[in-house]
């Protein structure tokens, strides 16, 4: 079975730097009808806050990403000593005592030297004597992971073959000073013992995938298929600011960008295939790993409102009704009223808009050189109510009388009555308006 996972560290909300990841993972699963997790990386206690394991929920659901399985790592603590114990057992794991500092004028000495900034395995080199000299000196060990000093080769579903030197990378640390179970270990431990086929991340992690290679390996387990995705530029190619970079999910919902749009556009951007809005069962019967590229792939947010707008525009009455009565459309008009403003709204707050103009009337926006001719044209109009024929017959009035027509005509009583030059069909909106300003 395959089954796939996506591990966030609950330190902050998911943002669309790492929206892919759980995007691919949980595709993957559901088109091959396997399992999706969703693991917390939770070991963290200090940064790991509830807010924020509630807030990633909240926006995976929103995005319509469910889970099969749910895991947290600080419920696996046990598990994680008892595969320390067996590294350490096995020669994979030794106590080191460097502070930053110490490490830090290390590699500065290597690359002064033009060698690699790689830890030097000093720690090896160190007695129970001296380790207890060290402790008694205030000092506190944490754990390095050994690795083989060989290649470290796999096949990538992005980016196709992979071949590190081990040699080039330092012995990770798993395990902190204070006990702390790092990621690079927690992970390797949890993708073994819950079986996991397939993992695709961002191709900042692929060193990291070499090391728990290696670590997967020590401790017997099945290697699964690993792909890198590329990561996310801005529009013309440069490097991401911090402010896009980190957008995160819960903006872009706040702001009014649909779900199935955004799930759309990260499912196929960087890939070979178009930008288009999708429902999840298309997006999962079209998804294809090897359509995708190892070129940084470009991201503007700016791009969201068109798709928005396309998935906000075809919804049925049903998936507004409850948005709508909610802004006090009575429910004899709430059916005629989406069906006016549907076409002409981008984010479903701007219904809000359109029915303050209908109910409480739009600010007139009339030139001076229109002003006697809506002033006119007003004398012309009778209150509401108004219905589907009342512009028509108004029109005809006004131009009988003012002897304009065409675009001179219609435009500035659109303007008049909307306080826009652009909108809905002037002949649906008149049963609508409630209050017409450009009359008082």
């Amino acid at each position: 079975m395959t089954i796939t996972r996506f591990a966030p560290s609950p330190t902050g909300h998911i943002h669309v730097g790492n929206l892919r990841a759980a995007l691919f993972n949980y595709l993957i699963a559901r088109k091959a009808g396997g399992t999706f997790i969703l693991r917390f990386d939770d070991t963290d206690r200090e940064r790991s806050k509830q807010e924020y394991m509630d807030g990633i929920r909240r926006d995976l659901e929103w995005l319509g990403i469910t889970w099969d399985r749910f895991e947290q790592q600080s419920k696996r603590l046990d598990r994680y000593t008892e595969a320390a114990a067996g590294l350490r057992e096995a020669g994979k794991l030794y106590e080191v005592f460097e502070s930053p500092t110490e490490l830090d004028l290390k590699r500065k000495k290597q690359l002064n030297m033009g060698k690699p900034p790689v830890y030097d395995r000093a720690g090896l080199e160190l007695s129970e004597d001296d380790k207890a000299q060290l402790r008694a000196e205030g000092r506190e060990g944490y754990w390095r992971f050994l690795l083989a000093r060989e290649r470290i080769e796999w096949q990538d579903g992005i980016l196709g073959e992979i071949s590190i030197d081990a040699a080039s990378v330092s012995d990770p640390v798993l395990i902190r000073a204070d006990g702390q179970v790092l990621y690079t270990f927690a992970s390797s431990v949890d993708d073994v013992d819950m079986g996991v086929t397939d993992i695709v991340r961002g191709a900042d992690h692929v060193t990291n995938t070499a090391t728990q290679i290696q670590i997967m390996q020590a401790m017997g387990g099945t290697l699964p298929r690993f792909a890198h995705h590329s990561l996310l530029t801005g529009a013309q190619g440069e490097e991401l600011s911090k402010r896009i970079g980190a957008l995160s999910i819960r903006d872009l919902r706040e702001a009014g960008v649909a779900p199935q749009a955004l799930v759309s556009m990260m499912s196929r951007l960087g890939s070979s295939q178009p930008v288009e809005l999708l429902s999840m069962d298309e997006i999962a019967d079209s998804f294809d790993l090897s359509h995708f590229g190892a070129s940084p792939t470009r991201f503007d947010p700016e791009d969201l409102w068109p798709l928005t707008r396309h998935q906000n525009q075809s919804l049925p009455f049903s998936a507004v009704e409850g948005r709508i009565r909610d802004l006090g459309v009575p429910d004899a008009q709430a059916e005629r009223f989406w069906r006016v403003a549907s076409q002409n709204i981008t984010r479903l707050d701007d219904l809000a808009e359109w029915w303050d103009i209908f109910s409480t009337g739009a600010t007139p926006e009339i030139a001076a050189e229109d002003s006697e001719f809506v002033a006119e044209a007003m004398r012309l109009l009778p209150p509401p109510p108004y219905d589907e024929q009342s512009w028509a017959k108004w029109t005809a009035e006004v131009k009988q009388a003012t002897g304009r027509k065409g675009k001179a005509l219609f435009m500035p009583l659109r303007k008049a009555l909307t306080g826009q030059a652009h909108g809905p069909e002037m002949a649906d909106v008149m049963p609508l308006l409630q209050v017409v300003k450009a009359r008082e």
